[in-house]
């Protein structure tokens, strides 16, 4: 069931203002633990030879995805990063290895070199700032992420999954008709099925 509210902007203003604040709380050490221990537990979806993995570089206080993504490796998926196409489009997802240098985007987001290939994950690591347990999510409000799950999704079968602090939870995100939703959520706390 999608949230109804009188003005989702409005709300999903003051969602942010409080979930940067609560995940900007949270200690260091904790934030670090959450991300080993993600990593550590069994990946809720097959990792078949060759998938794509793309996942994220953490800005600021966000959950560090790279634990995952080295595991995700391990398990022989090939891995990507996100970079920013222009404002209103699809983020491109260029092949990355942690062994390759990276170059600095848009607000100064770490993204592989221009020369890596385009690739279409299988697997789409998501970051956010909140999220319910309707699969809806926000993040810091440029689309990118719902543009690139819709234009994905549109093309081939794909697993989005967001990467977040169990204290990023809320009852209920505002969601509007361009939101695209999560299929799974992975905290520290639990493995949230959203399919």
């Amino acid at each position: 069931m999608t949230a109804r509210l009188d003005n989702p902007p409005d709300e999903k203003a003051e969602l942010r203002r409080t979930a940067v604040a609560r995940r900007d709380a949270m200690p260091a050490e904790a934030r670090a633990a959450a991300a080993e221990t993600i990593a550590a537990r069994a990946f809720p979806v097959a990792v078949t030879p060759g998938a794509i993995a793309s996942g994220f570089m953490p800005l600021k206080s966000e959950i560090n995805p790279l634990p995952l993504m080295k595991a995700l490796a391990g398990q022989g998926a090939r891995l990507a990063l996100p970079v920013i196409a222009g404002r209103g489009r699809p983020l491109v997802m260029r092949s990355w290895n942690f062994d390759e240098p990276l170059d600095r985007g848009q607000w100064g987001i770490r993204e592989p070199k221009a020369a890596a290939a385009e690739v279409e994950p299988d697997i789409l690591l998501v970051p956010l700032l909140a999220f319910d347990r309707t699969g809806h999510r926000i993040g810091y409000g440029a689309g990118y992420y719902d543009l690139t799950i819709a234009a994905l999704r549109g093309r081939k079968a794909i697993v989005a999954i967001g990467l977040a602090f169990a204290a990023q939870e809320v009852p209920a995100i505002p969601a509007t008709p361009g939101d695209a939703r999560l299929d799974l959520v992975l905290t520290e706390r639990e493995v949230i099925d959203l399919r």
